[in-house]
Parts: structure tokens; C-alpha cells; sequence
């Protein structure tokens, strides 16, 4: 039988209160435990090893995870939830924990993570990444499409191809004077290069269809901002993209790149996009690059609602 003196000195601990409160809801494995507390897997797993020593908690093994389970009693779990009352990060806590939970009943995620698991690992002459990436934008059907951080705007003539309209919008004068020779030079009238801040989009309210923000994102200083204002230029029912860095440890990357952000978690980004207004958010790591420092680049897409 547990000590109580001792599950109640357990209590002393924030941290060790949230991870109860999470698993009162559902079970979680040390992974999805360090996404949701933003913590290294060091720190929940020696708090993890407290709160099961004192039956606090348990763990059984599914296939390379241990899945922590709770087992307190009622009474002490009584006793946590009234002081989660001076723990602010709870609130938080249960948003992160509704997003896991969205992400394990996602069936297409773990249909596409099972196809991205062995795509690549034998050689098929002319099939890559790059061209059914191409193929793919080519037979998108959206009328107006946003390139928000477009660059030069690769992306945004590959879109042209099939969009009635593409409004590419950078905040680099020199960026945006070659993607209009570009433009001219590859016929594509309509492609259209516009002066402005992501945060602050040179776009009407409602007019676009489909919103894009690649690897644009992480430059932003405010990128709830650019969240609103991607939000702010789709018509209901109009869809948002964005493709961006995973979180990551490179320091560097701020003076090499002008990176603001150093990427942003699943969870992170998910509930930006929720804050901003978005609907059936759904994202998922779709690269990890083989040279160090091993960037992953994450997709997320969301919807306006109608």
C-alpha cells in the first residue's frame, strides 16, 4: 500500500501534479508527456519513477513506448486538482493533451507515416520528392492562392500553373522585383508579387482560398500575428498550409538564416492555429534532413470555418 505521507509530500511538486492530472485523462507515454509539458524526457521520467514508486502510477510496455497509467487514489487526486488551482500551466496542459489525443485519431497521419517510413528506401529512377511535389501543386484546385513569405516565389509559379490567381507577398523589395521578372519571364500572368509583412498582409479580408506559409513562419515575430492575418484573408471554408522547422536546439540558425523562432513543437503550433480561429488542424513531420543539425520540417494545415 502507497504512504500516504509520502504520495502527499509527492504533491509538493507542480510538475509531478500535472503529469497526474493528464494521466487521470488518458493514458501517455513519455514522449507524448514531453510534447504536451514542453520538458526533457530526463526530468518527466525521474518524476515518473517518484509517482510510480509510491503506486502513484503504473507502466506497461507498447512496442518501444512505456504507457504510464494512473492508479492514485480518488481522495489524493482530489487533493491534486484543488491545488492544479495555483498551477497556471494546467489550462495549458489540457489543450496540449486535446491535440495529442487528435493526433492518435488521425488515421491519415499514420497511414502517411507509415508511407513516409519507407518511401526513399530503394531507388526508383525518376521518382522523388521534388517531382511528385510538383505534380501534386500542379492539380491543386484552389482559385486565389496566398504565398505568404514567398521569396522569390518558387512555389508560387509552380502554383500558378493551376490557381486562377497567386498573390505572392514578401517584405524584401529585391525579392519581390525578381519574382516579377520571373514571372514575366516563365508567361504567367497571372502571378502577382506584392510589397508587405506576413504579419501584416497587403491583402483583402475573405478573399483567398488557400493560404500558404512555408518556411516563413519562424521569421515572423509575432507569429500569432501571422496566424491572424492568414485567418484574416481566407473566405470561410478556406484552407491554411504551412510548412516550417520542428523545434530545435540550433543557435546558429539565427545568424545564418534570420531565424526569430528556432521552430515550433507540434503542440505549439497546433494551438497557435487553434487560438487564431483555425478548425480540423492536423499536423505531422514530413522530413528529417541526413546532414547535421538534422532540421525536420513540419506540415500542419487547418481550416477557416464557415
Amino acid at each position: 500500500m502507497a504512504s500516504i505521507l509520502k504520495s502527499l509530500k509527492l504533491l509538493a511538486d507542480a510538475t509531478r501534479i500535472r503529469i497526474l492530472l493528464l494521466l487521470e485523462h488518458e493514458s501517455l507515454s513519455v514522449v507524448e508527456l514531453q510534447e504536451i509539458l514542453g520538458m526533457g524526457q530526463s526530468r518527466i521520467s525521474t518524476q515518473l519513477s517518484a509517482l510510480r514508486q509510491e503506486e502513484l502510477v503504473a507502466s506497461s510496455r507498447s512496442g518501444k513506448n512505456n504507457i504510464y497509467t494512473i492508479t492514485a487514489p480518488t481522495a489524493l487526486m482530489e487533493v491534486a486538482r484543488q491545488a492544479a488551482v495555483e498551477i497556471p500551466e494546467t489550462d495549458s496542459d489540457t489543450a496540449s493533451l486535446k491535440h495529442i489525443l487528435r493526433k492518435r485519431r488521425d488515421k491519415a497521419r499514420a497511414y502517411f507515416d507509415s508511407l513516409a517510413g519507407n518511401f526513399g528506401k530503394n531507388y526508383v529512377p525518376g521518382r522523388s520528392w521534388k517531382s511528385l511535389g510538383e505534380a501534386l501543386i500542379k492539380v491543386l484546385n484552389y482559385r486565389v492562392v496566398a504565398d505568404l513569405g514567398a521569396g522569390e516565389g518558387t512555389l508560387s509559379q509552380l502554383l500558378a500553373q493551376s490557381a486562377e490567381k497567386v498573390i505572392a507577398v514578401d517584405n524584401s523589395k529585391k525579392m519581390v522585383e525578381l519574382g516579377q521578372r520571373l514571372a514575366v519571364t516563365n508567361e504567367l500572368p497571372n502571378l502577382h508579387y506584392r510589397l508587405g509583412d506576413i504579419e501584416s498582409v497587403p491583402i483583402s479580408d475573405g478573399s483567398v482560398d488557400l493560404a500558404i506559409l512555408s518556411q516563413a513562419l519562424h521569421h515572423a515575430h509575432r507569429p500569432e500575428r501571422a496566424l491572424a492575418e492568414a485567418f484574416r484573408i481566407l473566405q470561410p471554408g478556406g484552407k491554411l498550409m504551412i510548412l516550417d522547422l520542428l523545434q530545435h536546439n540550433f543557435e546558429k540558425a539565427r545568424d545564418h538564416y534570420a531565424d526569430v523562432w528556432l521552430g515550433f513543437s507540434e503542440v505549439e503550433l497546433a494551438e497557435m492555429m487553434e487560438h487564431a480561429g483555425f478548425i480540423k488542424i492536423h499536423t505531422t513531420i514530413v522530413d528529417r534532413e541526413e546532414q547535421s543539425p538534422h532540421f525536420q520540417t513540419l506540415l500542419a494545415t487547418a481550416e477557416k470555418p464557415n
